[in-house]
């Protein structure tokens, strides 16, 4: 019997179990192959959704569902705390002392917020004055607090880079300013976006087209401000070189980690505790029958749900090779995609890989689109809304979506003039 764990029951560990279970159901129903997937809870959450959460878009209701139920039959849910992975033996050993032996083993634990790493941030005024919005209960909190804040200074801040789905903490500076807009009090609030990187947005391109929406939107940005310290009481937020920025209302994206497993399992992770993983085949450089997706790696490409379902479309085909002897192919190139909500029902749409920036054009055909990139439209918040169907009902289950690839295409993509020209 060919045995697979796949750590992690959340978009990327669901999506691959349950493509492995599609590609071997024969031999799962005839028990010549097993597939069970850990992870220490029942509670599966719509990530995207909690960057709506908070302007009462979304209810919790909405982005939340049961783990079990999304996976396909013949996969076994394993519901317990890891404790480490044993390489050398091939072995995931949980808490409770269950040891659960592989053949293949897929790790896709994602990341985890860790507030508790920056001074004072769960101090005095955590959840009153300082919230986050990554998880189910920072977001829901925030909403409550948003509905009936009366106005000052709200700042956005990234405290360290990689987060989850980067462009995240400027949707919601976007969302905020529509939302205090429409609540009649936008004249009343002072919004700052902070950040640690030289500009607001992570990818070059995306800066030059898009850094009129925070003009636009009156959003000040500060640039290179590394977190040291929060002072939830005083009200004030502190970078390492000294520099003080005081708030009323501080909306964090706190420092992210690995799964705590990873740095207890030798070989593993890095000090962050993200899987060391080869950037275009997926496999983990511990040892050849562990493989890694989604943003439990230390790969460059966004940690976004979009990254994990390319890579796990590459990544089933990689694990069959495994199995068959055959030699991995490199194929998975950092496609990443993602809509960048802008607020009063306009959204961007971005499309890239490890090698090319963010391009203008139409996706995900040529001149027909439907959609553009890199410019607002009704049409990509549309879009933006529609992908939580999607996601419960297409990615999840492990199907592909049409018409787009697990790899970047220049399709209805424009070359700037200076690229066409050389």
């Amino acid at each position: 019997m060919t045995r697979f764990v796949v750590l992690g029951a959340g978009t990327a560990g669901t999506t691959i179990a349950n493509r492995l279970a599609r590609r071997y159901r024969r031999d799962l129903d005839a028990r010549r192959v097993s597939i069970s997937i850990v992870d220490q809870d029942n509670v599966h959450v719509y990530q995207p959704g909690l960057l709506f959460l908070p302007f009462g878009v979304y209810t919790p209701e909405q982005v939340v569902k049961p783990r079990d139920v999304q996976l396909l039959p013949g996969v076994e849910y394993v519901q317990h705390e890891i404790d480490h992975v044993d390489a050398d033996t091939d072995t995931v050993h949980l808490t409770d002392g269950r040891v659960l032996s592989y053949d293949v083993l897929v790790v896709a634990t994602g990341t985890r917020v860790l507030p508790e790493e920056t001074e004072g941030m769960t101090g005095p005024g955590w959840r009153e004055k300082v919230f986050d919005f990554y998880t189910l209960q920072g977001s829901t909190a925030l909403r409550d607090k948003l509905a009936t804040w009366p106005g000052g200074r709200l700042i956005v801040n990234v405290v360290d880079m990689p987060i989850k789905c980067p462009v995240a903490p400027l949707e919601f500076a976007f969302l905020a300013d529509w939302f205090f807009t429409k609540r009649g009090i936008r004249d009343k609030v002072q919004l700052q976006y902070v950040t640690p990187l030289d500009d607001a947005f992570t990818k070059p391109t995306c800066n030059k087209s898009l850094q009129y929406l925070l003009k636009e939107k009156g959003i000040e940005l500060v640039t290179e401000f590394n977190t040291g310290r929060v002072d939830g009481e005083a009200g004030v937020l502190a970078s390492w070189d000294e520099r003080e920025l005081p708030f009323d209302l501080l909306v964090t994206v706190p420092l992210h980690g690995g799964a705590a497993y990873v740095g207890r399992s030798p070989g593993l992770g890095d000090d962050l505790g993200f899987v060391l993983t080869d950037p275009h085949t997926l496999q983990a450089a511990r040892k050849p029958n562990i493989f890694a997706l989604g943003d439990a790696t230390n790969l460059p490409a966004s940690k976004a749900g979009s990254v994990a379902h390319f890579e796990a479309e590459i990544l089933e085909e990689n694990i069959a090779h495994f199995l068959a002897g055959r030699p991995l192919e490199p194929a998975f190139d950092g496609h990443s995609n993602c809509f960048i909500e802008t607020g009063f029902n306009k959204a961007l749409l971005i499309d890239f890989n490890y090698e090319t920036e963010p391009l203008h054009g139409t996706f995900p055909l040529p001149v027909l689109g439907p959609m553009k990139l890199l410019e607002e439209s009704r049409l990509n918040h549309l879009g933006k809304l529609a992908f939580r169907w999607v996601y419960w009902n297409m990615l999840l289950p492990g199907h592909d979506i049409p018409m787009v690839s697990p790899q970047m295409t220049m399709r209805g993509k424009r070359l700037p003039a200076a690229a066409a020209a050389s």
